[in-house]
Protein backbone atom coordinates (compact mmCIF):
# COMPACT_ATOMS: atom_id res chain seq x y z
CA UNK A 1 0.00 0.00 0.00
CA UNK A 2 0.76 3.28 -0.90
CA UNK A 3 -0.29 6.56 0.37
CA UNK A 4 0.43 9.97 1.21
CA UNK A 5 -2.45 12.30 3.10
CA UNK A 6 -1.98 15.90 2.23
CA UNK A 7 -3.12 19.42 2.32
CA UNK A 8 -4.09 20.23 -1.41
CA UNK A 9 -3.98 24.12 -0.26
CA UNK A 10 -0.83 23.58 1.50
CA UNK A 11 2.38 25.22 -0.21
CA UNK A 12 4.59 22.76 1.47
CA UNK A 13 2.57 19.27 0.73
CA UNK A 14 2.54 20.79 -2.74
CA UNK A 15 6.09 21.01 -3.18
CA UNK A 16 6.74 18.03 -1.33
CA UNK A 17 4.41 16.19 -3.68
CA UNK A 18 6.50 17.49 -6.11
CA UNK A 19 9.46 16.38 -5.40
CA UNK A 20 8.21 13.03 -4.95
CA UNK A 21 7.34 12.09 -8.17
CA UNK A 22 6.39 10.19 -10.16
CA UNK A 23 3.92 9.23 -7.79
CA UNK A 24 2.84 6.33 -9.80
CA UNK A 25 0.64 3.61 -7.87
CA UNK A 26 0.20 6.12 -4.88
CA UNK A 27 -3.14 6.78 -3.85
CA UNK A 28 -3.24 10.54 -2.42
CA UNK A 29 -5.86 11.46 -0.05
CA UNK A 30 -6.72 15.17 0.42
CA UNK A 31 -7.75 15.67 4.18
CA UNK A 32 -9.52 18.63 4.15
CA UNK A 33 -12.73 17.57 2.00
CA UNK A 34 -11.98 13.89 2.35
CA UNK A 35 -10.93 13.89 5.97
CA UNK A 36 -9.41 11.07 7.90
CA UNK A 37 -11.18 7.66 9.15
CA UNK A 38 -10.92 6.37 12.29
CA UNK A 39 -9.33 2.91 10.39
CA UNK A 40 -6.96 4.96 8.34
CA UNK A 41 -5.69 6.93 12.08
CA UNK A 42 -5.61 3.24 12.95
CA UNK A 43 -3.50 2.04 10.30
CA UNK A 44 -1.23 5.35 10.91
CA UNK A 45 -1.32 4.53 14.52
CA UNK A 46 0.39 1.13 14.14
CA UNK A 47 3.12 2.27 12.51
CA UNK A 48 4.10 5.08 14.71
CA UNK A 49 4.95 4.81 18.58
CA UNK A 50 2.16 7.29 19.07
CA UNK A 51 -1.24 9.66 17.97
CA UNK A 52 1.14 12.16 19.41
CA UNK A 53 3.54 11.62 16.90
CA UNK A 54 0.72 12.41 13.76
CA UNK A 55 -0.32 15.24 15.98
CA UNK A 56 0.67 18.95 14.38
CA UNK A 57 0.82 21.29 17.23
CA UNK A 58 1.45 23.86 14.33
CA UNK A 59 -2.32 23.98 13.89
CA UNK A 60 -3.86 27.51 14.27
CA UNK A 61 -6.73 25.80 16.18
CA UNK A 62 -4.04 24.61 18.63
CA UNK A 63 -3.26 27.63 20.24
CA UNK A 64 -6.77 29.20 19.89
CA UNK A 65 -8.53 26.51 21.67
CA UNK A 66 -5.79 26.86 24.33
CA UNK A 67 -4.90 23.28 23.49
CA UNK A 68 -1.14 24.51 24.33
CA UNK A 69 -1.92 25.12 27.84
CA UNK A 70 -3.32 21.82 28.10
CA UNK A 71 -1.99 18.50 28.93
CA UNK A 72 -3.04 16.53 26.73
CA UNK A 73 -3.02 12.29 26.16
CA UNK A 74 -3.24 9.71 23.56
CA UNK A 75 -6.62 10.06 23.66
CA UNK A 76 -6.91 13.58 23.04
CA UNK A 77 -4.18 13.68 20.28
CA UNK A 78 -6.62 10.75 18.16
CA UNK A 79 -9.97 12.24 19.14
CA UNK A 80 -8.53 16.09 17.27
CA UNK A 81 -6.66 14.67 14.14
CA UNK A 82 -10.28 12.86 13.89
CA UNK A 83 -12.32 15.92 14.75
CA UNK A 84 -10.42 18.47 12.34
CA UNK A 85 -8.03 17.53 9.54
CA UNK A 86 -5.57 20.53 10.44
CA UNK A 87 -4.35 18.72 13.55
CA UNK A 88 -2.73 15.79 11.49
CA UNK A 89 1.36 16.66 10.59
CA UNK A 90 1.31 16.63 7.12
CA UNK A 91 1.97 15.01 5.14
CA UNK A 92 2.06 11.29 5.89
CA UNK A 93 3.10 8.90 3.71
CA UNK A 94 2.56 5.32 3.67
CA UNK A 95 4.60 3.02 2.07
CA UNK A 96 4.03 -0.67 2.47
CA UNK A 97 5.09 -1.05 6.30
CA UNK A 98 6.75 2.15 6.82
CA UNK A 99 5.65 5.64 7.71
CA UNK A 100 6.49 8.88 7.00
CA UNK A 101 5.32 12.20 9.24
CA UNK A 102 5.55 15.46 8.19
CA UNK A 103 7.89 17.81 6.04
CA UNK A 104 11.65 17.00 7.73
CA UNK A 105 14.21 16.94 4.90
CA UNK A 106 14.93 13.76 6.19
CA UNK A 107 11.77 12.15 6.29
CA UNK A 108 11.31 13.29 3.16
CA UNK A 109 14.10 11.75 1.44
CA UNK A 110 12.71 8.78 3.88
CA UNK A 111 9.52 8.49 1.88
CA UNK A 112 11.41 9.30 -1.80
CA UNK A 113 13.53 6.12 -1.11
CA UNK A 114 10.79 4.22 0.15
CA UNK A 115 8.41 5.37 -2.97
CA UNK A 116 11.39 4.54 -5.98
Amino acid sequence: MKKIYHLETCKTCQKILKELEPLDGVELREIKSMGVTPEELEEMRALTDSYEALFSRRAMLFRQRGLNNQELGEEDYKNLILEHYTFLKRPVAVVNKQIFIGNAKKVVEGAKAALH
